[in-house]
C-alpha cells in the first residue's frame, strides 16, 4: 500500500516500483468479477471487443493500464463515501478511493477522511458538478429559487462556468481582471456582487481560478474574501485547478487555494493536462458531507446510488492516474514540475532580451505573449494558440510541457528574433 505522510510544510507519498505498480492492479482486477471467468449476467457490458482487443495478448501482462482498459470495469458512482456500492468492480474502486485521498490531503492539504470525489470525464463536468451540487445545496437547506441563486466568475474563466450555469438555469455574473496583470478587478467584483443583490440574489456561487486556460492566472483568496464577507453572504467557493492542480502546489510553497482555507469547499483537477494521462480523467473533490446534494435517488438499480453527472465511466482511467502518481513519487514529481518552470524561465529570458511583452505566472509553465508580436507563420508552424478565432486576437499562448524539447525552444526563439528584424 502507498504511504502518505503530510505534515504542516511538505506532502509527501512514496515511489512504487514497476513491480509494485502491476502486482497491486493485479490484486484489484482479481477483486473484480472476470467477464470471462464469471457468471456475470446482470450488468449491461462486457470486456472489450475482442475482435480488435485480445486479453490474451503477452504485452498486457507488463501494461497493467491496458490491462485494466480491456478488463472494461465500471466506476460508476462515488466511492469515497463509505457506502456499499458495486461488488462486481469492488478492487479497482478501492484504488480510486485511495487515490482521491491523496490528492486532497497531499496536494491540497485535506484532513484525513474528510473529502469525497471521483475521477470525471474532464475538468467541464467536475466543474459542472460543483456549480449544480452548491445549487441544490441552497435551494435544499434554505428554500432557494433558483433566480436567487448567482454564479460569479472572473472573465479569464473557463467556458466551463457559462456552460453550467446554461445548464442549471443560473444567472451569471462575470468580473472583469486587469489586461496585463489579469487579477480580478475588486471594484467590479465588489459592483457585481452589489448587482446581484440589487437583481434579487441571496446565494452565491464562486469560482477561484488555479491556472487559467489562457494565461495561466492564479486568483487572489485574499483579495476576494473580504469584499464577499463585507456583504455577509451566503455563500460556496469553488477552485478551478484544471490546469494548475498539477503543477502550481509543487512549484509555489505559498499556495494559499488549499481545503486549510475553510472558505474553499471543492476543487477540478484534470489529470490529461499536466499528469500527461490519457483525455477523459477529470478529477472532482469536495468536503464530505456535500456530495449528498447531488444524488440521483432514482438510480435505485446502481448500489449507493449515483452522485455524478456521467453515471457509468472508465474505471481504467482512475487507475492510470494513480499509476503516474506512484510511479514518481511525490519528489519526482515535484522535480519534474520544477524542470518545466526552469525551462519556460529560460524562454523568458530570451524574450526579455527580445523586448516582447508577455505574461506569465511565475509557478506555472504557460506564456501567453501580445498578439502583434506573433505572425500567422509562427502560429502555424508552433501551434500557437488564441484568446479567441472570432476577432482579432490580443493575445497568444504557448504552454512548456513534457514534450517541448529544448531544441524546439531553441528553434522557437530563432525564428521569433528573425521576424522582429525583419520588421524592424
Amino acid at each position: 500500500m502507498p504511504t502518505f505522510v503530510r505534515n504542516l510544510y511538505s506532502m509527501y507519498w512514496k515511489k512504487l516500483s514497476r513491480k509494485a505498480i502491476k502486482q497491486r492492479i493485479d490484486e484489484a482486477l482479481s477483486e473484480n468479477a472476470n467477464y470471462r471467468k464469471g457468471k456475470v449476467m446482470g450488468v449491461p457490458a462486457s470486456y472489450l471487443d475482442n475482435e480488435l482487443f485480445y486479453d490474451d495478448a503477452p504485452f498486457l501482462e507488463d501494461s497493467p493500464f491496458l490491462k485494466t482498459l480491456v478488463a472494461n470495469p465500471n466506476h460508476i458512482g462515488v466511492h469515497t463515501l463509505g457506502e456499499e456500492t458495486e461488488e462486481i468492480f469492488k478492487g479497482t474502486q478501492k484504488i480510486e478511493a485511495e487515490l482521491i485521498e491523496l490528492i486532497s490531503t497531499q496536494i491540497f492539504k485535506a484532513k484525513p477522511n474528510s473529502t469525497d470525489g471521483y475521477i470525471a470525464p474532464g475538468g467541464t463536468e467536475a466543474n459542472i458538478e460543483a456549480i449544480w451540487i452548491y445549487r441544490n445545496y441552497f435551494m435544499q437547506q434554505f428554500g432557494a429559487k433558483n433566480d436567487e441563486i448567482a454564479l460569479v466568475y472572473s472573465q479569464d474563466s473557463h467556458y466551463s462556468m457559462p456552460k453550467g450555469a446554461n445548464l442549471l438555469l443560473l444567472d451569471t455574473f462575470p468580473v472583469k481582471v486587469d489586461e496585463e496583470t489579469r487579477n480580478i478587478n475588486i471594484d467590479d467584483f465588489d459592483n457585481q456582487i452589489q448587482s446581484a443583490l440589487n437583481s434579487g440574489k441571496k446565494y452565491f456561487i464562486f469560482i477561484l481560478n488555479m491556472a487559467t486556460t489562457m494565461f495561466g492566472s492564479v486568483d487572489d483568496i485574499d483579495a476576494v474574501l473580504p469584499v464577499i464577507k463585507k456583504h455577509n453572504l451566503n455563500y460556496k467557493i469553488h477552485v478551478d485547478a484544471a490546469f494548475g492542480g498539477f503543477i502550481y502546489p509543487f512549484t509555489n510553497t505559498d499556495n494559499k487555494l488549499t481545503f486549510e482555507r475553510e472558505e474553499i469547499s471543492s476543487f477540478t483537477l484534470d489529470g490529461h493536462k499536466m499528469l500527461q494521462a490519457p483525455y477523459g480523467t477529470g478529477i472532482f473533490l469536495i468536503r464530505k458531507g456535500m456530495m449528498q446534494y447531488s444524488m440521483t435517488k432514482e438510480a435505485q438499480y446502481v448500489m449507493g446510488k449515483d452522485y455524478t453527472l456521467c453515471g457509468s465511466r472508465s474505471g481504467a482511467n482512475a487507475i492510470v492516474v494513480w499509476m503516474i502518481l506512484m510511479i514518481h513519487g511525490s519528489n519526482g514529481w515535484q522535480a519534474k514540475m520544477e524542470q518545466l518552470i526552469d525551462k519556460k524561465d529560460w524562454v523568458l529570458e530570451k524574450l526579455d532580451k527580445l523586448g516582447v511583452e508577455y505574461y506569465h505566472n511565475p509557478c506555472v509553465n504557460i506564456v501567453t505573449i501580445k498578439s502583434k508580436y506573433i505572425s500567422p507563420f509562427l502560429m502555424k508552424k508552433y501551434f500557437l494558440v488564441p484568446d479567441t478565432h472570432d476577432n482579432q486576437p490580443n493575445w497568444h499562448k504557448f504552454i512548456v510541457m513534457s514534450h517541448v524539447s529544448q531544441g524546439v525552444l531553441d528553434e522557437f526563439i530563432m525564428d521569433f528574433k528573425a521576424e522582429l528584424q525583419m520588421k524592424q
